[in-house]
């Protein structure tokens, strides 16, 4: 049986080289880059920290680089900004992207709104106010999504493109295509990593949008690993459908024969708290049993308080799970 992959995410919590030896010595196997919030070239520091601390325990570094791609989030704030329930706001406080004010424009009254992988929640009450419905402290560069409504953005920003020329250099194992949508993207995200002398770099097709979850059995063919990513999938659909939504992935992916990972909050109390839920564990384990090749951390590592202590409990479950799987078939 193959070992589960367990992928962390690079982010100020984790840069201190000892802190990266504890967790590949608890059993990490990669590290993600977001470059959502930062360019590659200006995380160079902390690959090589990560580098250098996987050759140190004798493991090689598997780097996977998480595209902007058209994924779609708010502009940058000189503060954070409190959006308290109940209050009234002005469009313009928020810098929507572009394609999000186009799309406003034509939305009737009452459309939602989701902030921040949907912690915060709009409604639009008027032309340019919007109710919060559910409040928040908003930061820069969340993202946002208005379910039902889908926008015709390019799969590669100029951005990634750069990315993408640049990712051989920095030891780039894999790269993660956010939102995909059909073939096309994923053949768009071949072609330049072919161009780049990066026919070697994997790539893993980010599932997080129902046109997505339609799309898969024309995606799997074209990428190595496929991603279930709970974030903005849980946007896109009402959360109590967002299980059977995992398992229809999931059960896609095994008839094929092809890789996926489960990501998001996994173990996202840990962010605060120094031991994980009952149902987070549970999570993991399920996720296992369902044939998971790969789990992943995100803030869990990048921001968390107990990025080792997160990296152990995700560690400790998949070989517990694992070892569940190798008695009920001997």
């Amino acid at each position: 049986m193959k070992h589960v992959t367990v992928y962390g995410t690079l982010g100020p919590a984790c840069r201190e080289p000892d802190t990266l030896k504890q967790m590949i010595s608890e059993g990490l196997d990669g590290m993600r880059l977001n470059l959502s919030h930062a360019a590659l070239e200006d995380a160079s520091d902390l690959i090589d920290a990560y580098r250098n601390a996987a050759m140190t325990c004798g493991k090689k570094p598997q780097l996977l680089i998480d595209m902007q791609g058209p994924e779609l989030r708010i502009g940058g704030l000189g503060k954070p900004v409190c959006l308290n329930a109940g209050e009234t706001v002005c469009i313009d406080a928020i810098p929507f992207p572009d394609a999000v004010l186009s799309v406003l424009s034509d939305c009737p009254h009452g459309q939602e709104i989701l902030l921040d992988d949907g912690k915060i929640l709009l409604k639009i009450k008027e032309s340019d106010r919007l109710l919060v419905t559910r409040g928040g402290v908003l930061e820069s560069r969340k993202s946002v999504a208005l379910p039902g409504r889908s926008f015709d953005t390019p799969a590669m920003t100029e951005t990634d493109r750069r990315h993408i020329r640049l990712a051989a250099a920095y030891g780039v194992t894999a790269v993660m295509q956010p939102f995909v949508r059909r073939k096309e993207d994923l053949i768009e995200v071949h072609s330049a990593l072919d161009r780049a002398g990066g026919k070697e770099i994997r790539l893993f097709a980010k599932i997080e949008s129902t046109e997505g979850v339609d799309a898969l059995s024309e995606l799997i063919p074209y990428c190595d690993e496929i991603v279930i990513a709970r974030g903005d999938l849980g946007n896109a659909v009402p959360l109590w459908e967002l299980p059977a939504v995992q398992k229809r992935i999931a059960a896609a992916c095994r008839a094929a024969e092809r890789d996926f990972t489960i990501v998001t909050q996994m173990l996202d109390s840990m962010i605060r708290r120094p031991i994980p839920t009952r149902a987070e564990v549970c999570d993991i384990f399920n996720a296992v049993l369902d044939g998971a090749a790969s789990v992943m951390l995100t803030g869990e590592t990048a921001t968390g308080a107990y990025p080792v202590a997160a990296i152990r409990y995700l560690v400790r479950t998949v070989r517990a799970a694992e070892a569940y799987l190798e008695r009920s078939f001997n």
